[in-house]
């Protein structure tokens, strides 16, 4: 069974920094793409970024691309996601999941408040 843990949310001002992690287990995570969904309050989901599993290419949203960074460890099978200069509108639930463009199974999600 895939199990994903999102940790490291909060609340930033805008221009803050966040650093999210996700530690996996339950399946081969190496071979695996990875991606982060979030999604906003009354909103449905959004796809963030994704970073596939063999030669780690990473695609971004239009609004993250040059502030948001997607990497892994896969000897720790962790996914991270570093976001720097966030913005109001980034604020929401970020979910980890395992997938390409945010479809697959995923976590409970780690909350994003991103405010003054």
């Amino acid at each position: 069974e895939d199990q994903l843990v999102e940790s490291g949310g909060g609340w930033v001002q805008p221009g803050g920094s966040l650093r999210l992690s996700c530690a996996t287990s339950g399946f081969t995570f190496s071979s695996s793409p990875m991606s982060w969904l979030r999604q906003a309050p009354g909103k449905g989901g959004e796809w963030v970024s994704t970073i596939l599993g063999g030669p780690e290419i990473t695609y971004y949203r239009d609004s993250v691309k040059g502030r948001f960074t997607i990497s892994r460890d896969n000897a720790k099978s962790m996914l991270y996601l570093q976001m720097n200069r966030l913005e109001p509108e980034d604020t929401g639930v970020y979910y980890c999941v395992k997938g390409a463009y945010g479809v697959g199974s995923r976590g409970q999600g780690t909350q994003v408040t991103v405010s003054s």
